[in-house]
């Protein structure tokens, strides 16, 4: 289908050796008896032998267990596979394999930076006892396995320490970032019946406050099964709600001083809960155990990321977010998390480069929209800090352009991995991404993800090879929703991955499967542009749109009207002081034509003020579209869940002058 893109990095011959992965396939073969050529052959075994692979992963990290499991699969049937039977664990427990003894405790584990509060560094020891303190005031509290414990606190330490506390009781966590609205706050947490509020007074976002006292004690009355809230002082030192408890008191409590205790949970015993980005409807409250998590996160951080305890590891993010759970989770390898609370691109975008550079991390990572303004913005991160240190760049969150992977080999650094990834909320993993033993091809994902069995499909359930389609899950993964919650017969979780191909999941996303088993992401399938039958991902279109220097942003729906032709508008954000002319316009359509094809040109080219945007940076197509054919806002899209909702009412209007044309 495609030639092949450039090679722009390969891993040395001492890099390769030096790997975890590299590690776990010589394990492999000493403990096994499973040698393999090259990660293709160990993704194929990984995929055709899953109990013989996920049993390995447990023995080679050596999970640390109650009482061991009596089955590692009960079926290969999708939905309803359960793994690991009869095993009890708590994933928390595994956190603290490391740095055991007294020399190595004063390592840090947590280094934060935010807007809000000068540096905060925590060690391992003072982790522990930390994690140790709120989880024995919690219990105290009346806090036990199963209860949910909900946040709305931002990415700071004692978030982190406030989630690995509740996961050593077994109590369910469940998070929203403090940016999010109350609306979409509540329509996520009166779903699943807290007992505990941790929150805080209020944030700074580039170099702006944002109180929320009163808006956390309003959702106080709302959420009519809740008997504590935990308030976190963070603009205000000073700050109270009446009837609320402040953090400290936790860490003081008279309970507080008692042992660490980590309750011996079954495998799937409820984690977390995580939710669909809840754009249009009811959130989903998706459910994951500790098991399948732990697994998953173990065999992604250490053997996809090249993670372990010499690495500093920065992903921003917002609590909202399933990165900020990978973000945290990088404590289970060993490494120190570097957290960030606060706006990228405040005072400039090398706010967040200066850290790395600081902090010597090895590992950054971000959404592909913040590596996108940086290139926009002609910053060079090499020029402007020490990156001396840094071994990887991760990217997720949309597909990242061909031209943003160049830009990071060129202005970022030559020798790196470009940690490219896919996956989601759903499974709290990635379908496709990186390995550090493997050469990165521009705009490719490097691989499938070890023990995910990614195909992609046609429309009759046919696997594709190098040809676009519907990515889906052939086989069980550890990590795959247990259930959403409140969902008592399944039907939701069934109708959301399982109602399109029996006995597969289907995730929603175009991919293309390289015949070397790279991957190519092109859009949401949902959003996807059918022209004359010839489909085509939006991300393709913005690959070539957003290159030209006039355009900051865009957005493409495909209209498909009952008997009459679609039509294809383009949307496009311009840089400030260029107007959208007949040439540039022209142009545009020229490069389509020419670069992807002729039945891709849209129909017109519109100027907009802003592209809509979930509050994790996903162009809002599918509501656009939506609205366009003439739905009414409110039934299209929740304000409280976009980052910009003002964004919309450019759109509504445009939608009434064409009804009225």
């Amino acid at each position: 289908m495609a030639t092949s893109p450039r090679v722009l990095w390969e891993p040395s011959a001492e890099r390769i050796a030096g790997s975890r992965l590299t590690h776990f396939t010589q394990w492999l073969a000493a403990h096994r008896e499973q040698p393999f050529r090259d990660y293709q052959e160990l993704w194929q075994w990984s995929v055709d032998d899953l109990e013989g692979f996920w049993s390995s992963i447990w023995d080679y990290f050596g999970v640390r267990c109650a009482q061991p499991f009596s089955e590692i699969l009960s079926t290969h049937a999708l939905p309803g596979a359960q793994w690991f039977s009869g095993s009890r664990l708590n994933f928390a427990e595994q956190l603290f394999r490391f740095n055991t003894d007294a020399a190595s405790a004063g390592k840090p584990a947590i280094v934060a930076e935010s807007e809000t509060r000068e540096r905060v560094t925590l060690s391992w020891g003072e982790l522990r006892s930390q994690v140790t303190a709120v989880a024995n005031a919690l219990r105290a509290l009346g806090v036990g396995p199963g209860d949910r414990v909900v946040s709305y606190l931002p990415n700071t330490p004692e978030a982190a320490v406030a989630f690995f506390a509740c996961a050593s009781i077994g109590a369910i966590w469940s998070s929203c970032s403090p940016d999010m609205g109350s609306t979409s706050v509540l329509d996520r947490f009166r779903q699943i019946d807290p007992k505990v509020l941790l929150a805080v007074d209020g944030y700074r976002y580039g170099g702006k406050d944002f109180p929320r006292l009163d808006v956390v004690d309003a959702m106080r009355g709302e959420l009519a099964t809740l008997e504590h809230t935990v308030l976190l002082p963070y603009l205000d030192p000073q700050a109270a709600l009446p009837g609320a408890l402040r953090w400290n008191d936790l860490l003081s409590h008279p309970s507080a001083a008692g042992d660490m205790r980590f309750e011996p949970l079954p495998f799937d015993h409820p984690l977390w809960i995580l939710y669909s980005s809840g754009t249009t409807g009811m959130p989903k409250p998706i459910v994951h155990g500790h098991g399948g998590t732990l697994l998953e996160t173990l065999k992604s951080h250490a053997l996809a990321l090249d993670l372990g305890e010499d690495d500093r590891f920065l992903w921003f993010s917002t609590t909202g977010w399933v990165m900020w759970n990978s973000q945290v989770t990088g404590l289970l390898v060993g490494a120190t998390i570097c957290i960030y609370d606060g706006n990228p691109g405040y005072p400039d975008l090398g706010r967040l480069w200066r850290f790395a550079a600081e902090q010597r991390i090895t590992f950054m990572g971000a959404g592909a929209a913040f590596f996108a303004n940086c290139m926009k913005a002609g910053i060079a991160p090499a020029a402007m800090a020490d990156l001396s240190a840094l071994r990887a760049v991760g990217s997720t969150g949309s597909p990242l352009a061909e031209e943003a992977y160049e830009w990071i080999y060129r202005e970022v650094k030559q020798d790196i991995l470009l940690a490219s990834i896919s996956g989601g909320t759903d499974i709290a993993a990635a379908f496709v991404g990186a390995c550090p033993n493997l050469p990165v091809y521009a705009g490719e994902m490097q691989c499938r993800s070890l023990g995910v069995a990614v195909r992609a499909y046609d429309d009759h359930g046919n696997e594709l090879i190098d040809e676009v389609g519907e990515l889906v899950v052939t086989e069980p993964m550890p990590s795959m929703p247990l259930y959403f919650w409140n969902d008592p017969d399944n039907r939701r979780y069934h109708d959301s991955y399982f109602a399109h191909y029996t006995g597969v999941w289907r995730h929603g996303d175009w991919i293309r499967i390289t015949p070397r088993g790279g991957a190519v992401i092109y859009g949401r399938s949902d959003a996807t542009i059918n022209r004359h039958g010839v489909r085509m991902g939006t991300a393709e279109i913005y690959r070539v749109v957003e290159d030209f220097d006039e355009v900051l942003d865009s957005l493409v729906v495909d209209l498909e009207y009952l008997g009459r032709e679609s039509w294809m508008p383009l949307f496009v954000v311009l840089r400030e002081g260029v107007a959208l002319d007949e040439s540039l316009e022209r142009r545009i359509g020229e490069r389509i034509r020419t670069q992807l094809s002729a039945r891709h040109v849209p129909n017109a080219v519109i100027a907009v003020p802003e592209v809509p945007r979930t509050l994790t940076g996903k162009k809002m197509e599918l509501p656009v579209k939506k609205l366009l054919l003439g739905m009414a806002v409110e039934k299209v899209a929740n304000p409280d869940a976009m980052a910009n909702p003002q964004s919309l009412q450019w759109f509504v209007a445009f939608a009434r002058s064409r009804e009225a044309a």
